[in-house]
């Protein structure tokens, strides 16, 4: 059995790849945008929130780990609506895009506050400033900084999951694949141009981010060692002055 390659008509479908390219992006950068947001406020609860507040943020966690993001998709686009909320399939890819980015961020940066050594925070507060101020300037930059490989990772892997919105008609990169396979049959040659395509966004993505990332983080990775100690002990450090209960020791 022999095939017989042809790409020669695909130049008549570039506006129609651009677009799906550039929706693609733009899916990308406003969950990434968002998501990375909830991330942070989701690991600064997870760390000083009180036991109820951690409990909830630890369920959204579990929650969102342990389902296909495409059924998150359709609880968004197909199951809201029975509640009486109405939204576009864009605005359902975002909301979706975020909820599942925000929850794996929450724990990326959990981890990297985690990674901050006791003796920082109290040098901070040593030096008079207030709890809000030591997570803010001292704790969370370095924080983030250390998960910095982490986060660019799990943002590309969002890029790529976004392939599956197109199953509510959302017009990116892949339903742009869709519907040039639907007219020109060359299935093959369209998922070939379309799999080149995600691996040059993936690579471009991941060298604009790390040259982004150096620039914002120069100098803030935190260094382990001895001064390292458990959350629980500067987290009572940062209680005390936030006015939070301490953490009982198991």
């Amino acid at each position: 059995m022999t095939y017989t390659f042809d790409f020669s008509d695909f130049g008549l479908y570039l506006d129609v790849l651009a677009h799906g390219v550039a929706v693609t992006l733009g899916l990308t950068a406003v969950s990434t945008l968002l998501g990375g947001l909830v991330g942070i406020g989701g690991a600064c609860l997870a760390v000083t929130g009180s036991k109820p507040v951690r409990a909830v943020v630890a369920t959204y966690v579990e929650v969102i780990r342990n389902t296909p993001f495409l059924v998150q998709l359709f609880f968004v686009f197909f199951g809201l609506p029975s509640l009486g909320v109405h939204i576009g399939e864009i605005e359902a890819a975002v909301l979706a895009m975020t909820v599942n980015l925000g929850a794996y961020a929450t724990e990326i940066v959990r981890a990297g506050i985690d990674s901050i050594p006791r003796g920082q925070v109290q040098a901070a507060m040593a030096l008079g400033l207030r709890g809000p101020h030591v997570f803010r300037h001292i704790v969370l930059p370095q924080a983030l900084a250390n998960v910095f490989p982490a986060l660019l990772g799990q943002v590309l892997i969002v890029m790529l999951g976004s392939a599956v919105v197109s199953q509510i008609s959302v017009p990116d990169l892949t339903h742009a694949a869709s519907f040039i396979q639907s007219r020109n049959f060359r299935s093959f040659e369209c998922y070939v141009i379309v799999t080149a395509i995600y691996l040059l966004l993936s690579i471009v993505l991941r060298m604009l981010i790390n040259r982004l990332g150096k620039r914002l983080f120069a100098g803030r990775a935190a260094r382990g060692g001895a001064a390292s100690a458990p959350r629980r002990g500067w987290r009572n450090l940062l209680s005390m002055r936030l006015g939070l209960p301490k953490e009982r020791s198991r």
